[in-house]
């Protein structure tokens, strides 16, 4: 029930800002011209969290590249800066990486996604003692994508962390699950 609670506090304290990878074309009478849409999309993401003794506000700013109408990658920095008051001393951290990502529309709804991520981390466990480290992701799903609008979009994804390194903050087989809306630039 408190991962419940803390998903659902993630979800309603997030929102992501980024341009889809899918392009919708009209047919265009041959006498104009007709418009190409733009290959490189951009866009990222910002989440915030803060409750009891944990403060985090997370930025993840994007780029992307169609390749083809269903294939697209791109790669995301990542910088988090965070407060966490649970322990005898307060330990605060700037942590930061990047990563870079595939997707897949296997139609124009749903998709699969893979992202390598690289991220440094400065955190406190029974294990560790506030040390800094670098973790590497294999994160590896799929979403769901409903187009509401204009250029904008409605989402629910769900990544798992298949290499699950030792030293990574996060429990070993929850899934990362990301819900929001996207908005076209």
């Amino acid at each position: 029930m408190k991962n419940l609670f803390i998903i659902f506090l993630f979800v309603a304290f997030s929102f992501t800002v980024a341009q889809q990878d899918t392009t919708i074309t009209m047919a265009q009478p041959q006498a104009q011209k007709s418009h190409q849409p733009s290959k490189v999309y951009y866009g990222g993401v910002v989440g915030f969290n803060f409750f009891g003794d944990y403060f985090r506000i997370n930025l993840q700013p994007l780029i992307g590249y169609k390749l083809s109408p269903k294939l697209s990658g791109g790669a995301k920095l990542m910088y988090e800066y965070v407060v966490d008051s649970r322990y005898d001393s307060d330990i605060t951290s700037n942590n930061y990486g990047g990563s870079v990502f595939a997707r897949y529309r296997v139609i124009p709804a749903i998709y699969v996604h893979a992202e390598f991520a690289y991220y440094s981390y400065k955190y406190r466990t029974d294990r560790f003692e506030g040390d800094r480290f670098w973790i590497p992701f294999l994160l590896l799903g799929g979403g769901y994508a409903k187009h509401v609008g204009g250029n904008t979009w409605v989402y629910v994804e769900a990544l798992w962390d298949v290499i699950q390194d030792e030293k990574s903050p996060y429990s070993g087989s929850e899934p990362w699950i990301s819900i929001g809306a996207s908005v076209g630039f």
